[in-house]
């Protein structure tokens, strides 16, 4: 086993999902809402922006369970996966990672075997044995209450990680809470990936810092979370 990295030289790319349904017609009672026409084409774009970048260098491939993230990571990230697959790492599914609101657009697809049949069966191959038995309740950590908590949980989990290089796909608000600590105003369009560190090396927090360029599709789109539709 590879010697953990400095958390103050990692680089983690995270990245929002590409647009979804619930985006377009600002409805947040979509069921895990997938993504539409224009965010597969955005995911495809992503993929070339990407594909000669850190696709070529990341060490590892996390994503949140909704069906939004999951289609967005499998177009998006297809050559990082293909090879971190070879290499014995596969996706891993981090039920912490989910959006923060209560909505049904923001709540897993419940059971594990109808989540891993939908979208025509796309998602099959992936590993779902890392969701916790409530990762679709919206209860307990996973409450809307609890999004600062769990994102610091989320923090510190990406910071014990011995990869130095790390690609994150989830949602607008748990993005937001991951990188400001709190819910925040951060601009983040659909499909775009934005590249932090951690401030130290042990701080409480496990606080993150922007230190790069970030990367977006040409045809990415500023979509509301469902928080904003309600607000």
């Amino acid at each position: 086993m590879s010697r953990k990295s400095k958390a103050t030289s990692k680089r983690l790319h995270l990245t929002r999902h590409a647009q979804a349904e619930h985006n377009v017609a600002s409805d947040y009672t979509i069921a895990d809402a997938p993504l539409t026409s224009l965010g597969k084409k955005q995911s495809r774009e992503l993929n070339e922006l990407t594909k000669d970048t850190f696709q070529k260098t990341a060490e590892l491939l996390v994503s949140s369970p909704l069906r939004r993230p999951m289609e967005t990571m499998l177009i998006g990230y297809p050559s990082l996966k293909e090879r971190l697959d070879k290499e014995g790492k596969p996706v891993i599914l981090l039920d912490t990672l989910q959006e923060v609101g209560p909505y049904a657009c923001d709540t897993p697809t419940y059971p594990i075997s109808k989540l891993k049949s939908s979208n025509d069966g796309i998602f099959s191959e992936l590993d779902f044995s890392t969701l916790s038995e409530d990762y679709a309740s919206k209860q307990g950590i996973y409450a809307p209450e609890n999004g600062s908590e769990r994102a610091k949980r989320v923090r510190h989990w990406l910071r014990d990680r011995e990869e130095s290089e790390i690609v994150v796909v989830a949602h607008g608000d748990i993005l937001r809470y991951l990188a400001d600590n709190q819910q925040s105003s951060r601009p983040w369009d659909n499909a775009e990936v934005k590249v932090f560190t951690f401030v130290s090396e042990d701080d409480e927090n496990a606080s993150l810092v922007e230190v790069d360029i970030h990367a977006e599709p040409r045809d990415a789109t500023d979509e509301p979370t469902s928080r904003e539709m309600r607000n």
